[in-house]
Formats: C-alpha cells, structure tokens, sequence
C-alpha cells in the first residue's frame, strides 16, 4: 500500500489524484495539438480613440461580479498535497477577483478525512467557487444527495459535472457505462439549488452535445477543448507495461481543439453562458475566446505549475494575462468585456 509524506496510507482514490497531479508538473502530457486560436485575429485599430488605463475587464457570471473573466479550472483535491495547491490557488483568486474551481470531489466523498483538501472558503469567503464530480457517477450510484454533499462540503457557487468519456476508457480502473446519462443531469438541475454546469476535460463539447445539454437545463457549459493538458497522455503514462503505453497514446491527438468547439456551442446553445478553456496559454488567447462567445476563460496548467512555486508566482502570472487582455481590447477598440463580444476575431484564411 501506498504512504503519504507522513506514513499515512493512500487511498486508491487518492493515489490516483497524486498520480495525474506528480504527471501534470513532470511528464510530457500537454497535447500536440493546439486549441486553434492561433487561427483567428482581431481586426487593429490604430486610432482606437480609448485610454488603455480605463479598459474595463470586469464582468460577471451566474450572477456574480468578477474584476477578471478569468477561471483557474478545476484541477485536483484528494490527496493531501494537492489540498495545499487548492488553498494556494484559491487565496489568488480572492485576490485577483476571478473564479475558482475544485477538481472531482469523488474522494472526499468517500474519504470524508480527504474533504479538507477541497475546502477554500476559509482563504476564499468571496471567490465564485464551483463544486466537481464526474457525470459517470450518476450511473454508478451518485444521486442528488451527494451532489448536495459536493456542493456543501465546500460552500460552493455552483456544480460542475465533468465529462470524460476518453479518460474513463484509458484507465484501467475507469468507469465505461455513460448511457442515459443526460436524462440524469437534466433530473439534477431541476433538483440542486444551485446551478449546474457541464465541462468535458480535454476533448471539447460538439454541438450535438451543446445541444443535449441545452435541453436537459444546465446553465452554462465549460466547452473544455483540445489544446491543453491531454488526459489520454497522462493516462498513458500511469500504464506500467510499454504496450499499454503506446495503446493510449494514439489517443493524444483525440477531441475537437477548444477554439472550434467553442464556436459549435455557442452557435449550438447561444443563450447560455460559456466557458472557454483547454490550451489558453495567455490573456491574447483569452481575448479571443471572449469574442468567439466564451464568458469565462480558463487557465490549468499553467497556474498550476506556477502554484507549486507559491503564490506569488500564481499572482504574477495572472496579472501578466490581465495585462494581455487589457492590450487586446485596447487595440480591437474595445472598452469593455461586452465591447469584445460585440467585435469577434476573424478566421485567418
């Protein structure tokens, strides 16, 4: 069996969490593929007739003012050292003014001594902060009650229901049943009293999903794309035997880049809120995917890798992304968030 730092056993749960955190900030397992927006441009205006100093990037989402439209994602929980990132990175987001999501809660579920590793509100009072637990789960037992339990465990703003499809049939101890599963998340957002969001985890949403979940009532969708941290690598890389390894690895490449499928969910669903993220690498991308519809834009890897250095490190990185995106919108002559929406980067043919 596994021991922590202290000697303490490790869960299996809880093993795995360490794994995907030790694989995210050692291994190469950032996909090889680009999310796209490398592919779209504002148009410049070299008379933008704006002061630079009086960008506004405020917005909100769900209701809830944010100084930034920026989200550090759902990452990781579960295991000791991984509470003392989330703490890490919750404490900038109550700084900065952004949104902060935890990673799958399913552990502190069924650990309830691994719950402290989610709990934030204590750095965080004001952070808009987003429960996590897998939609597989409502196939294998999880009913409303234990969303409700997510949702308390953290005093959280809203669920997110992550899709993963992908990584569920690449690891060895994954879940495979995801039939009937949008009926199931249609109950739960009539049921919860808080909303419900659905993210997929690298692959991106298609606009046939977009739609299904249109339907089933969530209130915002996390189109979570290709481009960033490939969970079919870092599955890859848990498998001990080489063949299992190569296996995987044809997978590196699968799923729609975040760019494209932001652009079929809001054309699909184009009243609900949207969250860009999968290989946004700076506060350019950000821009970009703020006029391609997104209302959020996420940031994983990269906070993350800066989150084991400390906070600083996470504060200095997101200010440099700030700075990015004021100059973005100052040069496509936007003075604010809703400005941008209104004038969309151009596919650069």
């Amino acid at each position: 069996m596994a021991l922590d730092a202290n000697g303490h056993p490790v869960s299996r749960i809880a093993q795995r969490k360490l794994d995907h955190l030790r694989l995210s900030l050692e291994a190469s397992v950032q996909s090889t593929r680009g999310a796209g927006f490398e592919r779209f441009a504002f148009t410049h205006q070299a008379l933008p007739e704006l002061d630079l100093d009086t960008i506004d990037t405020s917005t909100s989402f769900l209701g809830k003012p944010l100084k930034l439209p920026f989200l550090i994602s759902s990452m990781t929980g579960g295991a000791q050292a991984a509470g003392d990132i989330n703490r890490r990175l919750a404490l900038v987001a109550q700084t900065v003014g952004i949104a902060f999501g935890v990673g799958s809660q399913r552990a502190g579920l069924t650990h309830k001594d691994l719950r402290p590793t989610y709990q934030v509100r204590s750095v965080a009072p004001d952070v808009l902060l987003f429960a996590n637990l897998g939609a597989v789960q409502l196939n294998y037992g999880m009913r409303t009650e234990q969303a409700l339990e997510a949702i308390e465990m953290i005093g959280a703003d809203a669920l997110v229901l992550h899709l993963n499809p992908l990584q569920e049939a690449l690891q060895a101890e994954g879940d495979h049943n995801f039939k009937g599963l949008i009926e199931k998340i249609g109950v739960l957002c009539k049921e919860l009293p808080v909303p419900v969001i659905v993210k997929e985890v690298g692959c991106g949403i298609s606009e046939r999903t977009a739609r299904l979940l249109a339907v089933a009532g969530v209130a915002a969708i996390d189109v979570a794309g290709l481009g960033g941290t490939s969970f079919a690598r870092v599955e890859a890389f848990r498998r001990e035997r080489p063949e299992e390894v190569e296996l995987a690895l044809a997978f590196s490449e699968w799923g729609i880049p975040t760019s494209e499928a932001l652009v079929l969910t809001h054309r699909a669903a184009p009243q609900l809120p949207l969250i860009a993220s999968g290989g946004l690498h700076h506060g350019l991308d950000a821009a970009k995917a703020i006029g391609l519809g997104a209302d959020l834009t996420g940031f994983a890897h990269a906070v993350l890798a800066a989150a084991s250095e400390g906070e600083e490190p996470v504060r200095r990185l997101l200010d440099g992304f700030a700075w990015q995106l004021r100059v973005a919108m100052f040069c496509a002559g936007a003075p604010t968030i809703a400005a941008l929406k209104a004038n969309p980067p151009t596919e650069i043919r």
